[in-house]
């Protein structure tokens, strides 16, 4: 048949119930293979065009036509049903980088007519299938959620208008191109999204044809929210207004770490689920490695679990990798849109439903202009940092949903509305909350729902003036997406009578639902809270009409819900604190009885209904009532009994105090309380027959359910450590009475033993100085009643298995965070084979894997079984399965066999790679594009640092490494208020910063550094270091290392020597440092593991850690603008230096760049460090103190970090002969970058 657009559209939802949709693939990817020039992309429209083009892959659309036509059609060879235009980029808003915002409706239409004309060739030649156009929009390259100035948090460079109406011409131009879908991609700010359905729904609207339309989201990172932070559930709450026919996630991961949150949107989701992921994760030169198959059968698992209607890719896959995934996807069953049961369902950062278990919301009030005093003055005066602090401790105190309004004569309500939210959006712990927007001024109204990303309510609407300007409005809020709360209020004014006030919202509902179509479980009807208590008569029956009211509006108007301001109640007793706070309560326990869901109330200032004093709520109640027609006059007088009281502050819950002594101890464990251990555990040692029966009793008690909820992650490794402390401290006590005991026992031969769940030695390799992560498993292990033998850092083999036989311990556990340590640890498997061990050995480590266990360690130790611990929340549950008499053999036999058949895979893979010779990667080596003139340092030579302030080096610290630390996943700060995992790091954080006070004003550690700079010139791949600016003596030679992957681009093959310049060039220089916070470091860990603090010992060493690497970053800083001076203009924050977008790089021998650590040895001699920073090389080079970094400073404005990757023999044998070193030593050094076997 021959297929238009309309019977497309009318045929689609039957097809995507019959089978999985197939969505195309990468477009950039399919253009970097065409290599276009600058000339390429200019074409002979704009060769004399007055700025560059190249990258601009939109315009190709009008200059290659042909390219993007035949992409097209290649992926619809391979199985698309979906193809999207050439269109990511083409708003005016994008397009203004290249000075072509003029062409984007041009573009748009074009690239839907290209896109169209491969779909008709498609389908002439296949007439039964359709193939659908999607038209693509992009996201722009601007924000409307986040500040592009982190010192002005309110400022946007783009506004919600802005990116409207950019949208607008888009959609319009693929519209007329010939667009069979609209397709909102990529969206990492949902305000940009619902500015984009904004547009799109106008434009369905002024066409009269509306098309289906497809959203699909990006999750930035494995945290599971997107750039502006909203949760995937939150993300669907604030777009599913559109009623799309699609809804998904795009970009960003790879299928297989987008799988949890394509589960998400499959469980909460009422409509198709289109997902294209990435072909998996970026590698470190920002390419994608996934092969088609293997891309194939992640995805083929999501359409055989029933997740998803559509499947497609996005970055790095290509038409193989779609042919893969149709074949994959051919056989399956669609997914069965969820019918999620009708709830309100509003969003800030993170979801918030309105379901049946939920009595009443409380929706918090101070932050309103025309309700608190001190917010106005706040906001009057322009502190709106403190302002803010208003907002924070409403969340804080219970609010799940946060009022603002600012209605004040003396303000522009609009800017002060705008600058607040934008401000409250950059506060994840007030934008986590959903945002109730409030004014009697649609404008004011307006304006705040252009700044806020999630689903908000507008507070209020009604038909004061008339029912066609109630619909207008209504309409409008539906179009941006929020809830509604509507006023009793009509055209004869306010609705005082239980009656009247019910005739007003059913009336409303009516228009509502049946002209607009809008969800009931969206419309929030406030019946209107007056004063009651006024003295006048006819206001005594106001609380029961409201009450009276609110039982109909919810028996009678199925789905909507009944709010009201509750303050409004006690207006008549002002000043009054205990009598407003009764009330209040009293009120809202008579109304919510009745159905009323929603109430804007201070949350922090609200009485407990039960302990509201006797007397005081008979007399509210007889007020609230109407029992009595003399209840104003008696709640008058007992009112006055309580004037001049405060109201009860919260005091600290001590309740569990009145607890027998077992559940104390339990508690205070699973809390992390020291306050009361020592006091408690002597008491349950004086109640039980022995010292062991508290610790085998009570506290195991306690601490089996810390591992349980741990398991569970309910609890995180930060608070497990804490109950680690708790316990230590028990125990300590206890050791004194079990000697005692002990002695006596052995006296009369009647010893027994303690009873645990098995042994384990804990050790960090030889040549390995680090030791946090192999602590903080300890203590977890600990925690679920291991006995952990921990012989600390630097333990050689020998010593390991001599303690192991000595101890009888049941397992083994290494630990190692430099690459040298993983050959010591496959020297140590290969002992533990060699002198007869059978027991289980686990690896752990920053730069261990499971792959390196399985292809390296795991060959050397048949006897036994090696087995990779991914992290600490894992340790327990492997460990105990190891040793478990019914599972722990066929555990072991399955890690075994899985563990040989990824080695069989990555020989394969390893044979199958391909890998330039050195010769012809030297050939594509990097070349500048432009030409630089090297800048001479301030000096040369080195400089020396001491006792550098701590304070200084505090403000450059980066704290998402140290959450990950800890076990805690995500970044800074927006971990902080992680619905998973936020309580955890916020107590950690704080935890932190107090002891950070205190290592600082104490000067627990001594901070050293040295600098130095050097003449130097290329010389091949390696760099000479000169003895003085005469350039005749050779000081030293750095050797570096060339990547050899095999390019499919222009990308070259790096070596760090090709960021300087050749001896017969300009003079150039190179820099090095080394810098340490890690003196006394171990005095203070030593000090608290004595204490038995192991909490305080670990976060110690974190500490010193972030601190060293914030002392690298301010060096690397003042290198570049003081020392060194070729940035002396560099402004850049702390963000900035963590994102690394300042010039220069400062790679660190061990690491990708350069992974040989042997070269810390001529930086090291370069520096005099040991001398002039107290630092100094373990046999594995590894650094003394542990809190240290060190590397080369290159100045070169092109340099960049990269990784060298695998290797061949013909470099490693060069460069054992540069270095002077045996080829058998030098396979040694480089064995974790080797592309082959070594014989």
């Amino acid at each position: 048949m021959s297929w238009t657009r309309e019977t497309r559209c009318a045929a689609l939802d039957k097809i995507v119930r019959d089978r999985i949709l197939i969505l195309d693939g990468a477009m950039g990817t399919m253009i970097q293979r065409h290599k276009l020039t600058e000339e390429g992309y200019r074409g002979t429209r704009f060769a004399d065009f007055h700025t560059d083009i190249q990258g601009n892959n939109d315009i190709l659309s009008l200059t290659q036509p042909d390219i993007i036509r035949d992409i097209h059609a290649e992926y619809l060879r391979a199985g698309s049903d979906i193809i999207g235009t050439n269109t990511f980029s083409s708003t005016t808003i994008a397009q203004a980088d290249y000075d072509m915002e003029h062409l984007a409706y041009e573009l748009n239409f074009h690239g839907a007519r290209l896109a169209r004309e491969a779909c008709d060739a498609a389908e002439a030649e296949d007439p039964d299938r359709p193939r659908y156009v999607a038209g693509a929009l992009g996201p722009t390259n601007r924000t409307a959620s986040i500040s592009p100035d982190v010192n002005d948090a309110g400022l946007r460079n783009v506004t919600y208008d802005d990116l409207r109406e950019a949208y607008v011409e888009a959609t319009r131009g693929l519209i007329d191109g010939g667009t069979d879908i609209i397709l909102i991609e990529t969206v990492f700010d949902t305000l940009n999204a619902k500015a984009a359905i904004h547009g799109v729904l106008d434009v369905f609207e002024e066409t009269g044809n509306p098309l289906p339309l497809m959203i699909s989201g990006t999750l930035t990172d494995k945290s599971g929210r997107t750039l502006s932070g909203q949760t995937t559930e939150a993300f669907w709450n604030s777009v599913r207004h559109a009623r799309p026919f699609a809804v998904g996630l795009n970009c960003a991961l790879g299928a297989e770490e987008m799988r949890p949150y394509v589960a998400e949107f499959a469980r909460i989701s009422d409509t198709n689920i289109c997902i294209y992921p990435n072909a998996g994760l970026p590698n470190e030169f920002g390419e994608y490695d996934q092969l088609a198959a293997e891309m194939a059968e992640i995805v083929g698992e999501f359409a055989t679990s029933g997740l998803v209607n559509i499947l497609g890719g996005c970055c790095g896959t290509t038409p193989e990798h779609i042919a893969a995934i149709a074949k994959a996807a051919e056989k399956t069953t669609p997914r069965t849109p969820a019918k999620p049961e009708k709830h309100m369902r509003l969003s800030g950062l993170e979801p918030f439903t309105l379901s049946s278990e939920i009595r009443f919301v409380n929706v918090g009030e101070r932050t309103n202009v025309t309700g608190s005093a001190r917010f106005r003055k706040l906001i009057t005066e322009g502190d709106y940092d403190t302002a803010l602090e208003v907002a924070r401790q409403q969340v804080a105190n219970g609010a799940q949903i946060i009022d603002i309004n600012m209605d004040e004569g003396m303000l522009d309500s609009e800017a002060a509305m705008v600058q607040f939210l934008n401000l409250a959006a950059t506060e994840p712990d007030i934008a986590r909350v959903p945002i109730m927007i409030d004014s009697s001024k649609w404008s004011v109204i307006e304006a705040g729902l252009k700044c806020v990303q999630g689903k908000a309510v507008v507070n209020s609407i009604s038909l004061k003036e008339g029912e066609e300007n109630f619909l207008a409005q209504a309409s409008l809020c539906q179009r941006y997406g929020a809830a509604i709360i509507v006023m009793a209020f009509d055209e004869d004014g306010q609705a005082d009578t239980a009656a009247r006030k019910f005739d007003i919202c059913k009336r409303s509902y009516d228009l509502l639902t049946q002209k607009l179509d809008f969800p009931p479980e969206d419309i929030i009807f406030d019946p209107n809270v007056f004063a009651v208590a006024t003295g006048i008569a006819e206001h005594d029956n106001y609380a029961v009409d409201f009450i009276e009211a609110t039982a109909r509006i919810r028996q009678e108007l199925p789905g909507a819900h009944v709010s009201g301001g509750v303050s409004n109640i006690s207006f008549s007793f002002r000043g009054n604190d205990p009598v407003r706070e009764a009330m209040h309560s009293a009120f809202l326990y008579h109304a919510i009885s009745k159905g009323m869901d929603m109430g804007i109330v201070n949350a922090g200032q609200l009485a407990i209904y039960q302990d509201i004093e006797p007397t005081l709520k008979e007399a509210v109640e007889n007020v609230l009532l109407n029992r009595r027609s003399d209840g104003t006059d008696q709640l008058l007088e007992v009112a006055e009994t309580f004037r001049g009281q405060k109201s009860a502050s919260k005091e600290q819950d001590t309740a569990w105090r009145d607890a027998p002594v077992e559940a104390r101890l339990s508690h205070a464990l699973i809390n992390g309380i020291t306050d009361f251990i020592v006091d408690d555990t002597e008491e349950a040692r004086l109640k039980l027959p022995r010292p062991l029966h508290v610790i085998e009793g009570p506290l195991m008690d306690g601490m089996n359910t810390v591992g349980d909820l741990f398991g569970e992650g309910k609890m995180f490794l930060p608070q497990v450590v804490k109950s680690a402390r708790v316990m230590k401290r028990a125990v300590a006590h206890l050791e004194p009475f079990m000697e005692a005991e002990k002695a006596e026992m052995q006296a009369a031969g009647t010893e027994t033993a303690v009873r645990n769940n098995g042994k384990v030695l804990m050790a960090t390799v030889k040549g390995d100085v680090h030791d946090i992560g192999k602590n903080i498993v300890g203590v977890v292990l600990q925690c679920n009643n291991f006995d952990v033998v921990d012989m600390g850092v630097m333990v050689p083999a020998a010593d390991i298995i001599s303690k192991a036989v000595e101890e009888k311990v049941d397992m083994i556990g290494l630990s190692g965070l430099i690459t040298p340590s993983l050959d010591e640890m496959c020297h140590v498997a290969a002992e533990m084979e060699r002198q007869g061990l059978d027991i289980p050995l686990l690896i752990g480590g920053a730069t261990t894997s499971k792959v390196h266990t399985a292809v390296k360690i795991n060959p050397h130790y048949e006897r036994g079984q090696t087995v990779y611990v991914t992290d600490a929340s894992r340790a327990v549950g492997v460990a105990s399965r190891l040793l478990s008499e019914e599972q722990g053999a066929t555990y072991r036999s399955e890690i075994r066999a899985d563990y040989e058949a990824m080695a069989e895979a990555h020989a394969r893979g390893r044979a199958e790679t391909k890998r330039l010779s050195l010769a012809d990667a030297r050939d594509n080596g990097f070349t500048a594009a432009k030409k630089h003139t090297p800048v001479k340092p301030s000096f040369i030579g080195t400089k020396v640092f001491d006792n550098y302030d701590l304070a200084e080096l505090r403000e450059y610290i980066d704290w998402t490494p140290f959450f990950q630390s800890w076990d805690l996943h995500g970044s800074f700060p927006a971990i902080l208020t992680d619905n998973v995992v936020g309580d955890a790091a916020s107590s950690l954080y704080r935890d932190a910063q107090t002891m950070l006070d205190e290592m600082i004003s104490e000067k627990w550690l001594t901070a050293r550094a040295v600098i130095g700079f050097w003449p130097a010139a290329r010389d091949g791949d390696d760099i000479i270091v000169y003895e003085d600016e005469t350039r005749r003596a050779e000081k030293a030679r750095l050797h570096t290392l060339r990547q050899q992957m095999s390019r499919n681009n222009d990308r070259a093959n790096f070596a760090l020597a090709d960021f300087i310049m050749p001896a017969d060039g300009p003079s150039d220089y190179v820099g090095g440092f080394a810098v340490t916070t890690g003196h006394g470091e171990d005095d203070v860990a030593k000090r608290f593991e004595e204490a038995g603090d192991d909490y305080s010992s670990i976060m110690s060493k974190a500490l010193a850690d972030r601190l060293a690497e914030a002392f690298a970053e301010r060096m690397h800083q003042r290198v570049r603008t003081e020392f060194w001076g070729y940035a002396a203009d560099e402004n850049l924050d702390n963000e900035a230096l963590i994102a690394e977008t300042y010039m220069g790089i400062r790679p660190a021998p061990g690491y990708p760049a350069q992974p040989d650590h042997t070269e810390k040895e001529t930086l090291f001699a370069l520096l005099g460090a040991e001398e002039a920073a107290g630092i100094s090389l373990t046999e594995s080079f590894a650094m003394w103190p542990g809190a240290a970094v060190s590397g080369l400073y290159f100045s070169h404005p092109e340099s960049a970090y990269f990784g060298v990757g695998k290797i061949g023999r013909d470099q490693v044998v060069d460069y054992a002969e540069r270095k002077g070193l045996s080829l058998a030593e030098c396979e040694k050094w480089l064995a974790p970058i080797l592309a082959y076997t070594p014989s």
